[in-house]
């Protein structure tokens, strides 16, 4: 799953030299949060976003767009007088799962995504990112998640897989997750019905228990704590 099939290619870029309020219209009109700064030859240079607008302006402004006197106190000011230079970007072939890493490292919204000579390809947001693992686990489409505690060793998700397709029942996805207890994996299945009793009782038939998705979910943030 590479960046280059989730971005979005269609850049909203903006001049240095345009004015603040040039640059806040622009994203409003064009419902974007993050404007790419590129030179002549299509090469990523900074980024401006609306977080640095905000900072940059007074809430008052920002709040009321006919007050005349602060929007005269900053007139002046440039796009290049607040875009962060050098910004941090991610290849064309980064995978969205490296993308959503850094992200998360970087505390960002977006991301540039550049080629190998550094020239603008696109731009890969966090509702990008949320669309492509959506799709990905087909939790867009109607079913149940269940999950089952299996014991860390081979041949344990094949047992489940196997005993799943036997029902005729599709599957949405698989995720296998680590568990506070080192010798044993929560493995979360999103089934395509919702019908799940017999697999269930399967599950528990071949000696794996059931946990509640939630709880086990509230009990790891108590285990990391």
């Amino acid at each position: 799953m590479f960046v280059s099939n989730h971005m979005k290619r269609q850049v909203i870029t903006i001049d240095p030299n345009a004015s603040v309020f040039e640059a806040q219209q622009l994203m409003a009109e064009k419902q974007v949060r993050h404007l790419p700064i590129v030179d002549a030859e299509n090469k990523l240079v900074a980024i401006v976003t609306d977080r640095d607008i905000r900072s940059a302006m007074p809430y008052s402004l920002l709040k009321d767009s006919e007050n005349v006197e602060e929007k005269a106190n900053l007139g002046n000011l440039k796009v290049k007088d607040i875009m962060t230079v050098n910004p941090k970007s991610i290849s064309v072939m980064d995978t969205i799962q490296d993308a959503l890493l850094l992200i998360q490292k970087y505390r960002v919204g977006a991301f540039p995504v550049v080629n190998e000579k550094k020239e603008l390809m696109g731009v890969l947001s966090v509702r990008d990112l949320l669309s492509s693992f959506i799709n990905v686990l087909n939790i867009n489409e109607p079913g149940t998640l269940i999950c089952v505690l299996v014991e860390e060793k081979v041949g344990q998700l094949k047992k489940i897989v196997d005993a799943i397709t036997e029902e005729g029942i599709s599957f949405g996805s698989v995720l296998v997750n680590r568990h506070w207890e080192s010798d044993k994996r929560a493995v979360f299945i999103y089934l395509l019905t919702n019908n799940v009793v017999r697999v269930k009782k399967k599950m528990t038939a071949l000696g794996f228990s059931l946990l509640d998705p939630m709880s086990w979910y509230i009990d790891n943030i108590t285990q990391k704590k």
